[in-house]
């Protein structure tokens, strides 16, 4: 049997088309069965072909991306991987993508990110999503938002220098949304970490500012780390908790990738255990692979308290399943409830 993911890839360039169709046959486990230059070429290829995976563009002429994704979510649900222009433009496209259903989102190879980083990248994320159940996703998307409770606000007598960290890799820009959207507007400062391609993640701050009670920017180096306030880390920045005297602050840094990925969850944890110590919560959302774990860990030999989200409600159970297995997760919660549990267990 081929157990082959295979691929199709959707962009008007004919370069681009080209570039991925040969960089992605090079990887393990990958099939390119065809390209479309539009949505309508796309649309009888998926039909024809069933590919397992969607790479799309989502600047397009004759149908865009986004109104392309909206119909493919609704007749013929597949996973999705946004494949983006590195511009303001492209970043807002894509946040707006993710809420429609897309699982991920790359961007398009440029000065600073080379054909040979993005086609590694593109490849896991595509091995990674080729498994999610569309269908099932997105009608846990429905329910959660549906059975989303209401924050608990005398959770907050005692959050005076609380801290509340956050990592989260594929399917995480939602499951991000829904915790920040059960904080009341003055829950102690939230740090997180979504690994993110460079200037998507100040779109996706704007977006969830735009959402939440909390007011949400994109971390910059020295901004304090206070009640009501969320900080984003930069995409290809990693993120630190520092501390002078009472007062928390974040540094942004360059520095090698952790698990293949910069912003890193594994070095804001492993921070926040150093400097916040049990004055902290921890929590690992959906995501490939294993980063996160070993700092979630090491919050909670800190003292901290620590939450993994549960199989049922991720896009992908990589992340906190690898968290689990070593005892890093103090707690096992579904999406809906991980605002409410993290808020008590600051008490």
């Amino acid at each position: 049997m081929d157990s082959n993911v295979k691929v199709l890839v959707v962009d008007d360039s004919a370069i681009v088309r080209k570039v991925l169709s040969e960089e992605l046959s090079r990887e393990k486990g990958i099939e390119v069965i065809g390209t479309a230059p539009d949505p309508f070429v796309a649309r009888d290829k998926i039909v024809r072909l069933q590919p397992d995976v969607i790479t799309l563009d989502i600047e397009m002429p004759r149908m865009d991306g986004l109104t392309f994704l909206k119909k493919l979510m609704r007749h013929y649900p597949l996973p999705v991987i946004i494949v983006s222009s590195l511009t303001k433009k492209g970043g807002k496209l894509a946040m707006e993508a993710l809420s429609l259903g897309a699982l991920e989102v790359i961007s398009k190879p440029s000065a600073a990110y080379s054909v040979g980083d993005m086609s590694v990248q593109l490849a896991d994320k595509i091995r990674a999503v080729a498994r999610v159940d569309i269908r099932r996703r997105l009608q846990n998307e429905a329910e959660t938002q549906t059975s989303m409770p209401a924050a608990a606000p005398q959770a907050l007598s005692a959050t005076t220098n609380k801290i509340i960290a956050v990592g989260a890799s594929t399917g995480g820009t939602e499951a991000i949304k829904a915790v920040l959207r059960g904080m009341p507007p003055n829950a102690p400062g939230i740090l997180v970490v979504q690994h993110m391609p460079a200037k998507f993640t100040t779109s996706f701050a704007e977006r969830l500012n735009a959402l939440c009670a909390m007011h949400v920017k994109e971390a910059e180096d020295g901004d304090s780390v206070v009640n009501g306030t969320v900080l984003i880390a930069p995409g290809n920045y990693h993120m630190l908790l520092r501390r002078s005297g009472a007062r928390y602050y974040v540094q942004v840094k360059n520095g090698p990738l952790v698990h293949h990925q910069r912003p890193s969850a594994d070095v804001l944890f492993k921070s926040v255990a150093d400097y916040a110590g049990a004055n902290a919560v921890g929590i690992i959302l959906t995501g490939m692979g294993a980063d996160g774990a070993e700092g979630l860990l090491k919050m909670r030999e800190a003292g901290a308290r620590t939450i993994a989200q549960d199989e049922q409600s991720c896009v992908v159970f990589g992340m906190p399943k690898e968290a689990i297995k070593i005892g890093a997760a103090e707690k096992v919660v579904s999406l809906p409830h991980i605002s409410r549990s993290s808020l008590e267990m600051l008490n």
